[in-house]
């Protein structure tokens, strides 16, 4: 096991050849969940004028208790002037506050009787309440999101405020998810007793859309190494990235490695010290192609898939490597003495808010029936003995 490669090699070897797969430019309607690839300064000051912040009126401050009405300021309406004397203007949340104007009245602390306004009984505005200043979030310029920044809701508010119409992302590449065997059928095809129905592809489609990567096709191959070869180069030319389920272990009908090496990818790594997941292979095409291979058994290939596959995925996009944050085993867990050991656990929250990883053992890496009871796995390194309860551990979520 000494000459297997570590899983902390493994990751840098991936990230070394992770390298960006472009950037694009595309609509803001359509950017939602993209990552940012350009700088977002702000276009004026925030907000751009003296905001009114609530409903009531504006006035001159210590201008008197009962006051003339002089009309309505309403929101999206150039500002107005206040009079001077006993008077005011009514004003609408979010409308310029009227030039004269120093101190806004909410509506509930008024009585009206016909075009007088006074204020209730014992109520003392303070000078300059309920006014949002022009340029107190920020000034023109501002730099408000940079490269690198998934665009959730807050962040396309910004890049909307600001009058970005379009924006440049990161290109989300091409993905071809191929699994390979004789014995693998359709999802909704009859099943005989020795075959089994396509599931990897599903469970790593998942875990690529979850994480925003939709440009996929999937396919089959069986068991034969010509078909092997003219099914891998045709998907190898049209997609930047291929997952392979299966064939890359040492039997008499694993063909995946020699095919590879037929059309061109060169073997970056193969085989790592882990479990599940120890045939996993890496290579890169002639194009730059990345290739992975996982093992065809569906908790190594789902286990593999999430450890390996989506970092180095989202480290292309421009996000700095998700780092797997860490929680508390919640019971004793065996450790391997040659393997880093990647166990599927069960997430909950004790009564002080730490999270605590109670483990769910498959009995084999191909029992994925009862693996969708849990919330992802964790990693626990090579060792003798047991990582003892309490033990803080890294977290990977499906």
């Amino acid at each position: 096991m000494s000459d297997l490669l570590s899983v902390t090699r493994a990751m840098e070897l991936l990230l070394d050849y992770g390298g960006s797969f472009g950037t694009e430019t595309v609509d803001l309607t359509m950017a939602a969940g993209r990552v940012l690839q350009q700088t977002i300064h702000a276009e004026r000051a925030q907000p751009p004028y003296d905001r009114v912040m609530m409903d009531g009126i504006a006035y001159r401050h210590g201008s008197g208790q009962t006051l003339v009405s002089h009309g309505i300021q309403r929101a999206g309406a150039p500002g107005q002037v206040l009079p001077d004397g006993p008077v005011c203007l009514e004003v609408m949340t979010g409308a310029v506050l009227p030039e004269g104007a120093d101190t806004v009245v909410p509506v509930e602390r008024l009585v009206r009787e016909g075009r007088l306004i006074r204020f209730e009984e014992g109520y003392e505005p303070r000078k300059g309440q309920f006014i949002h200043r022009r340029g107190s979030d920020c000034a023109a310029g501002t730099e408000l999101l940079t490269p690198g920044r998934r665009l959730d809701g807050p962040a396309l508010a910004v890049l909307a405020g600001n009058g970005h119409a379009q924006v440049s992302v990161s290109r989300i590449p091409s993905i071809g998810i191929v699994a390979t065997g004789d014995e693998l059928v359709d999802v909704g095809a009859p099943v005989r007793d020795w075959e089994i129905r396509r599931s990897n592809e599903f469970a790593l489609t998942g875990a690529l859309l979850s994480r925003g990567f939709n440009c996929i096709e999937r396919s089959v191959v069986p068991d034969d190494l010509a078909e092997t070869i003219v099914a891998l180069r045709e998907q190898l030319s049209r997609h930047d990235v291929l997952i392979l389920s299966g064939g890359v272990s040492m039997g008499a009908f694993d063909h995946v490695p020699k095919a590879l090496s037929k059309i061109g990818v060169e073997r970056v790594f193969h085989k790592v010290a882990q479990r599940p997941g120890k045939p996993l292979w890496f290579g890169v095409g002639p194009e730059g192609q990345r290739v992975f291979g996982l093992p065809g058994n569906p908790v190594s290939a789902t286990t593999c898939g999430v450890r390996y596959v989506m970092p180095m995925l989202l480290a292309g996009q421009g996000l700095s490597r998700p780092e797997p944050y860490r929680v508390m085993l919640d019971a004793d867990a065996e450790l391997i003495p040659t393997l880093t050991r990647f166990l599927p656990v069960k997430l909950h929250h004790d009564a002080t808010g730490q999270a605590r990883a109670t483990p769910c053992p498959m009995p084999t890496s191909g029992d994925f029936s009862f693996l969708a009871s849990t919330d992802g796995f964790v990693e626990l390194s090579r060792g003798d003995g047991v990582s003892p309860r309490g033990t803080a551990v890294l977290f990977h979520g499906w």
